[in-house]
C-alpha cells in the first residue's frame, strides 16, 4: 500500500494574528466567537490584520488529522480544493513539509482561510471563509492514490454543497470497490442536524468506521446517552467510536465495547483535540493494532494537543507511542 489514509475535507489556510480589542470592534467581530465569513468580509478583514500575523500554516479539520497521522509515522495524502493564489500555493507547500502528499484541485477564486485573532488576554476570535474548498468536485479525487490506500477518511463538513456530495460519494464508491475501508467523522452537531438522514444512509451503504463526539452520536441515533449511541452505531458500521470529553471515549465493534480513559494532562486549549484523536485512531487501525491499544494511542495524542495552545503538534513522543503499542498504559 502506498498510503495508510486518503483524507478529504475543506482546505483552510490558517492565519493567526495578534490584535487589540479595538481592532475587533472596528471590524465588527464579536470577541470570542466563531463565525463564517462571506467573500466580501474576508477581503475587508485580511488586509487589515496582515501586519499583525504571527503564524500561518495549512489547516482545516481533515488536514489536521492527516498531519497528525504523518507525525505518528503514518503515510497520508489529502484531497481538497484551493484557489490560484498565494494561500493556495502555501497550502500545498505546508502539507508537503508536514509529510502529507497534497492532491489539491485548483479553481478560480480565493483559497479558504481560517482567521484566528488573538487579543492580549489570549481570547480567540475565529472567522472562517470556505472559499474554493466548497467547490470540490469528483475530478479532484485521485482515484489511483485512493485505491492504493488502506483507509479513506471523510469529514461531515463536506456534505454542504451538491458538488462536494458528489465528490464524497464518488470517493466512497471507488473505495468500496477497491476494498479500501471508509471512515467518516461526524465533525459537528450542526452537520448532523442538517444531514442526519444522509449520514445514516452513508453508514448503511459505505462506511466501515464512524466516529464523533457524544453530542453528535446521540443526535444521529436519538439515544439518551453515549453508551446507547455507540451500541446503535456499531450496528450500522463495523467500528463505532464516541468521544466524551474528559470522560474518555467508547469504541465498539459488534458486541464488544472498550471504555478508553482520558490521558491526564493540564488542559490549556481543546482546539484540535478531536482531529488528533482521529489521527491516533486511524494510525492504530492502519497498523493493525487492537482496538483498546488504538484507543489509548488516540487518547494520548489528543491529550498532547489539549495541553498546548493551537490545533496541532510540532512533535510527539515516539518512545511513549511504542510503549502504548506494546500494551503499556
Amino acid at each position: 500500500m502506498q498510503f495508510d489514509v486518503f483524507g478529504m475535507c475543506n482546505a483552510l489556510f490558517d492565519i493567526q494574528a495578534e490584535v487589540r480589542d479595538e481592532a475587533l470592534t472596528e471590524l465588527n467581530l464579536p470577541k470570542g466567537t466563531m463565525m463564517l465569513l462571506e467573500e466580501e468580509q474576508q477581503r475587508e478583514i485580511v488586509p487589515r490584520i496582515y501586519t499583525h500575523i504571527v503564524n500561518t500554516e495549512a489547516g482545516g479539520s481533515g488536514a489536521n488529522t492527516m498531519i497528525g497521522l504523518a507525525l505518528l509515522g503514518g503515510r497520508a495524502c489529502y484531497t481538497s480544493r484551493v484557489g490560484r493564489d498565494e494561500h493556495g500555493d502555501l497550502y500545498g507547500e505546508g502539507l508537503l513539509k508536514q509529510g502529507v502528499k497534497p492532491n489539491l484541485g485548483v479553481g478560480d477564486g480565493p483559497t479558504g482561510i481560517s482567521l484566528i485573532l488573538i487579543t492580549p488576554d489570549a481570547e480567540r476570535t475565529m472567522c472562517t471563509y470556505l472559499g474554493q474548498s466548497r467547490s470540490l468536485r469528483r475530478e479532484d479525487v485521485n482515484v489511483e492514490d485512493l485505491r492504493s490506500s488502506r483507509y479513506l477518511y471523510v469529514t461531515g463538513y463536506l456534505w454542504d454543497t451538491e458538488n462536494q456530495k458528489e465528490a464524497v460519494l464518488h470517493a466512497m464508491r471507488e473505495a468500496n470497490k477497491a476494498g479500501v475501508k471508509v471512515a467518516l467523522s461526524l465533525s459537528d452537531p450542526f452537520c448532523v442536524s442538517r444531514h442526519k438522514e444522509d449520514f445514516l444512509h452513508l453508514l448503511r451503504e459505505h462506511v466501515d468506521v464512524l466516529f464523533g463526539n457524544y453530542q453528535e452520536a446521540q443526535m444521529l441515533t436519538d439515544a439518551d446517552n453515549p453508551f446507547d449511541a455507540v451500541r446503535a452505531l456499531a450496528q450500522l458500521s463495523d467500528i463505532a467510536v464516541v468521544t466524551m470529553d474528559d470522560k474518555g471515549s467508547l469504541i465498539q465493534q459488534g458486541e464488544t465495547r472498550y471504555e478508553i480513559p482520558v490521558f491526564p494532562v493540564q488542559a490549556v486549549d481543546t482546539t484540535g483535540a478531536g482531529d488528533m484523536y482521529a489521527a491516533g485512531l486511524l494510525y492504530g487501525l492502519t497498523q493493525g493494532l487492537s482496538l483498546d491499544v488504538t484507543g489509548r494511542i488516540a487518547a494520548y495524542a489528543a491529550a498532547q494537543v489539549v495541553a498546548k495552545l493551537g490545533p496541532r503538534l510540532e512533535s510527539i513522543d515516539g518512545t511513549f507511542i511504542d510503549h502504548l503499542k506494546a500494551g503499556g498504559h
